[in-house]
């Protein structure tokens, strides 16, 4: 929710009446990684028969989706939900047995004086819904009488009289706490797997079941806005603590003490009032008042414009849904207006490209390379550096035992800061317990060469990552050094970033054993991980290494053996039309604004900054003298070659193309005049321009990746440029994008471009076969 220090400042301006409104501190998610979310329970309310309960076979199948309901002496209705996967989530289906089980085994008995809903199964609650059901349907407009019919079969429940309680284990998520909030009542147990959250945001939606209507009143509109413009999870003791569930005990407590609150509700022992909790005068003055509220949405509104751009249309969807609620007291309203956004933001192209990446990410957990005979439980990591460090942080929190080895006690002692650093942080900012901060340090075991039972330790490990310099002859050292001490069902894999995995497989005497696994800068925030398998790799190892990838929370994608694998090979052509649009009189500021305003996390001039000069500069002289040809030309890569000579490094030197001065950063007359001196002509570009030309490269590239089976389909190829650089998300990744605009016009602009500025633009053979079949890379 607004943080503490800027409802002061509110409130404070609000004594003073000032104008100004104060920092924005408000909402910190982008929209990546996504979780399951909110659908609304089905058409099945209307359009299914009411079945008795365990009907089958062409009529309503209660029994595949609910426990028989069990009825204590004193009148407690238990609604045991038990879906056939291992996750419980709302699907047409479900939604037309939950309807039967209401209205054959509670609705018409007299002797049930409170309902509990508990899940049967002992992780998790609902986790949200079959998103499937939002993409079958062509006709979003169609999901208007659904969610009506849905929001009714709630209405009816409560119609009944008697309290409802909730009890909650593992995720309740989208529909999921939606269910729980349409309850009267709400216990959780405190396991760490128990969470709860409304991130219909991250799929370009908003919560469609009545949560923008019921979370509100619960827990205050900036706590609820925080949840459903963020969709962060909230855990057992911060949702006690809002007013979002009303207990906290353990697992094994959950079901009694759920079933002692339904008695004492029904009874009257326990009275209930919305919102839990009296306000304070400052959330009062905030939220309750006029010039409060007025303030309140314009901090809002500026913080979701600085996170989003203002691409992204759900945030203001979910504004204006919580807007409408606060000024009108007909809940039927304010339904049909939350369904009617919602119904908006289903039919979008946004929305479309955000659970594209969730189906995405969701089909990349399983892989087809088989089941290693032998599970990795001990990562060696070489190399302390910030990639070997991230490597060993990672594996750690996931619970592998992790030796990590440096050269030299000093770097060593360097990583090992490193990691405890970023987990003291975690502990102050109470992402971690102190128990998992004690459990991830005695996982961490720091060796050096000066360690005399280094080899010891070493023979022992199931995987190695090296994440050594990038040398040809320093990883053929340690290849056979390894080798030497490691058991023989020991996986070898390199973190090289661009040294063919097959060079470095030559030092082998177990080539079939070693594999690439190619992470991104800074290890623990980048999601994405390439893995890369030479010619001679083992299907085995190469699933070792995508399950230990999944496991340290990566999404893999599995890449050919190739010069820049598939993300850096995209970058190359990218960074080289940069230099070509300096030559052409485009300025810094208009590069970054330019491809901000396309959908990239930062423009092209930041982002050399930040991963580094010279790593920018290397990258591009190392694809240049690979196999890409005509394609890595058309620009100058000398515009880094000589910063680097200069020492203007990036953002680690404190001087780039930006100056760097704390957390401030401008560009010195020195480097308007480097980039002026650099510039051959001014063509007076556009934004436009700018856009079309950088990301035309990038396109075509990752295309000409899938047409050299360097990816195996759209859906990594999507997935990699999103994770791997930023790629717009709510574009859906270059492909889908493709498929948005138009693939025959893309190749009509790229052909002008090509008359115009070079070959290096002329569109690949596969992009070019699509725009003549008129076929998408998506169905």
């Amino acid at each position: 929710m607004l943080r503490s220090t800027t409802a002061n400042m509110l409130a404070r301006a609000l004594v003073r009446s000032v104008r100004r409104a104060p920092p924005s501190v408000f909402m910190k998610s982008a929209p990546n990684g996504v979780l399951r979310t909110s659908l609304p329970l089905s058409r099945a309310f209307s359009a299914q028969p009411v079945a008795p309960a365990g009907a089958s076979a062409g009529e309503v199948d209660v029994g595949k989706y609910f426990k028989p309901v069990e009825v204590t002496p004193s009148g407690v209705a238990i609604v045991r939900l038990d879906g056939p996967k291992p996750v419980n989530t709302i699907s047409f289906e479900m939604s037309a047995a939950a309807k039967a089980m209401w209205n054959a085994e509670i609705a018409p008995r007299n002797d049930v004086k409170a309902v509990v809903f508990i899940s049967a199964k002992s992780d998790n609650f609902i986790a949200g819904a079959d998103i499937q059901d939002i993409k079958n349907m062509e006709d979003k407009s169609q999901l208007l009488p659904i969610i009506e019919d849905g929001i009714d079969f709630f209405k009816d429940m409560k119609a009944k009289g008697v309290p409802m309680v909730c009890a909650i284990n593992g995720p309740a998520l989208g529909g999921g706490l939606e269910w729980a909030l349409w309850c009267d009542y709400r216990v959780c147990s405190d396991s760490s797997k128990t969470k709860m959250g409304l991130p219909e945001v991250k799929l370009g939606l908003l919560p469609g079941f009545g949560g923008t209507q019921n979370l509100f009143p619960l827990v205050g509109v900036q706590a609820a806005m925080d949840m459903m413009l963020t969709g962060k999870d909230i855990r057992p003791p911060k949702a006690k603590k809002m007013g979002l569930v009303d207990l906290v005990v353990s697992e094994h407590q959950l079901e009694g003490a759920a079933i002692a609150a339904a008695e004492d509700l029904a009874s009257g022992k326990v009275k209930v009032k919305v919102p839990r909790k009296p306000k304070s005068w400052m959330n009062w003055a905030i939220e309750d008042t006029p010039p409060g509220q007025n303030k309140m949405w314009e901090t809002i509104n500026k913080m979701v414009m600085k996170n989003t751009n203002g691409v992204y249309p759900a945030p203001f969807a979910i504004i204006d849904c919580v807007k409408e609620g606060l000024k009108s007291s007909d809940m039927d309203a304010r339904y049909k207006f939350e369904r009617e956004k919602f119904a908006e933001l289903a039919a979008t192209s946004e929305s479309a490209s955000l659970i594209g990446i969730f189906d995405g990410m969701t089909a990349l957990k399983k892989h087809s390379f088989g089941e290693p005979e032998h599970k990795v439980k001990s990562v060696a990591v070489l190399g302390a550096g910030l990639m070997g460090a991230g490597i060993a942080q990672i594996s750690a929190e996931k619970g592998y035992r992790v030796l990590l080895k440096d050269k030299f006690d000093e770097g060593l002692a360097k990583g090992e800061a490193y990691i405890n650093g970023n987990w003291d942080k975690k502990l102050k900012r109470k992402r971690m317990t102190k128990h998992k901060h004690n459990q991830n340090t005695a996982s961490v075991v720091g060796l050096s060469d000066n360690t005399e039972s280094w080899k010891d330790h070493f023979g022992k490990a199931d995987m190695v990552i090296e994440a050594v310099f990038e040398d040809i002859n320093l990883k053929h050292k340690v290849v056979k050094e390894i080798e030497e001490v490691t058991p023989d069902h020991c996986i070898f894999a390199t973190n090289t970033s661009a040294i063919p995995i097959a060079d470095i497989a030559k030092a082998s005497k177990r080539p079939e054993q070693l594999v690439g696994m190619h992470y991104f800068s800074p290890v623990p925030s980048m999601p994405l991980l390439e893995i890369i398998p030479h010619a001679g790799t083992s299907d085995l190892t190469t699933a070792s290494a995508y399950n230990v990838g999944t496991k340290q929370g990566k999404t893999c994608i599995a890449v050919k053996d190739v010069p820049g694998f598939y993300v850096n090979r995209c970058l190359g052509p990218f960074l080289v039309e940069v230099s070509a649009l300096a030559k052409d009189g485009a300025s810094l500021e208009l590069l970054d604004k330019s491809m901000l305003n396309f959908g990239m996390p930062v423009g092209p001039v930041t982002l050399a900054d930040e991963v580094g000069i010279d790593v920018a500069n290397h990258v591009a002289q190392f694809l240049s003298k690979a196999d890409l040809g005509v394609r890595m030309t058309g620009g100058d890569i000398s515009l880094m070659g000589e910063m680097v000579e200069k020492g203007w490094l990036g953002k680690k030197s404190g001087q780039g193309f930006y100056t760097y001065d704390g957390k401030k950063k401008t560009i010195s007359a020195e480097v308007k005049q480097y980039a002026k001196d650099f510039a051959d002509r001014d063509l007076g570009l556009t934004e436009e321009d700018v856009q079309n030309r950088i990301v035309s490269r990038f396109v075509n590239e990752a295309v000409k990746c899938l047409e050299d089976e360097i990816i195996s389909d759209p859906v990594n190829g999507d997935i990699g440029l999103i994770f791997g650089t930023g790629f717009a998300p709510f574009r859906g990744g270059p492909f889908r994008y493709l498929d948005t605009y138009g693939i025959d016009k893309y190749v009509a602009m790229m052909n002008g471009f090509a008359e115009t500025y070079g070959p290096q633009f002329e569109p690949c053979q596969l992009m070019k076969d699509m725009a003549a079949s008129g076929k998408k890379f998506h169905k």
